[in-house]
């Protein structure tokens, strides 16, 4: 009986240290920063932003920064970010950090429906709508007493399109890549990476049928291209819950899921979210 227990105790607190992983670090664009910072005054995490986004805090206990610093923020950068010298605001003073240069590989692809590389007057009606309301969601940001900082992959298959590449639709420069594309067959089933609250549901002209989830403190994943959708806008989910099904709705090849991951209202490299393979 106490050796069930010892393992029990074992397990769950095995499970709750990997729940407060911390990201893996990167700071470039499209990454993430570490910037641990103490603050004794505060026994919650302190408000902090960059660029005028809040971002996310999460105590420095368990981690590699607890001998110094009480707190850690984890810092999302933007693509368009230029390297050099950075601010990150933590209440009413500054802290210096720098961001290096990453050049990413160019990808280019051809695509049969002309409409999908340049869009008809109507068409833009309908994107320029939608548009809002995928970065109104993707930039959502409530708070969570149990902060999120790994995920679960959402589904099987090889990585295939990677994360940042410099696009072309028919020769023609496009915004980089902003999320990780895994193959996988038709109908294959996408899980909820880790808990969140479903923001945003529908069919898109560029990301056909897509769910975004919040996972609160500024942590938002977005899949599209879906052939089902399993969830409804307000839906609170766990770890491992179906989403929906792999497909190729939208703007789209062949079946994948494409994969965004947003921080601070930041697209950064999935990747950096996974556990090492």
């Amino acid at each position: 009986m106490r050796q069930r227990l010892f393992i029990l105790i074992l397990l769950t607190a095995s499970s709750w240290l990997h729940a407060f992983e911390l990201p893996t670090q990167a700071r470039v664009p499209g990454g993430i920063a570490h910037i641990p910072f103490s603050a004794t005054d505060s026994v919650t995490p302190p408000r902090v932003t960059f660029n005028g986004k809040p971002v996310m805090v999460v105590a420095a206990t368990d981690t590699p920064y607890a001998a110094q610093h009480s707190w850690v923020a984890l810092v999302g950068i933007p693509l368009s970010t230029k390297a050099g010298d950075h601010q990150l605001k933590v209440g009413d003073r500054s802290i210096p950090f720098e961001i290096k240069d990453k050049r990413y590989r160019e990808q280019r692809i051809k695509l049969k429906n002309k409409r999908h590389v340049n869009p008809q007057p109507l068409d833009m009606v309908r994107i320029n709508r939608e548009k809002k309301e995928i970065l109104g969601a993707l930039a959502a940001y409530s708070e969570t007493s149990v902060p999120v900082t790994r995920f679960d992959r959402p589904a099987p298959g090889p990585f295939s399109s990677p994360f940042g590449l410099r696009r072309f639709f028919n020769d023609q420069p496009r915004k980089p890549h902003s999320g990780l594309d895994i193959a996988a067959p038709r109908h294959t089933p996408i899980a909820a990476p880790a808990p969140g609250v479903v923001v945003a549901t529908g069919e898109y002209f560029f990301n056909g049928r897509t769910v975004i989830l919040d996972h609160g403190r500024g942590l938002t994943s977005l899949y599209c291209h879906m052939e089902t959708i399993d969830v409804a806008l307000g839906d609170r989910v766990e770890t491992g819950q179906p989403l929906g099904s792999v497909g190729s709705s939208g703007r789209a090849t062949g079946p994948h899921l494409h994969w965004t991951v947003s921080l601070n209202d930041a697209r950064i490299d999935p990747l950096l979210m996974l556990d090492q393979e």
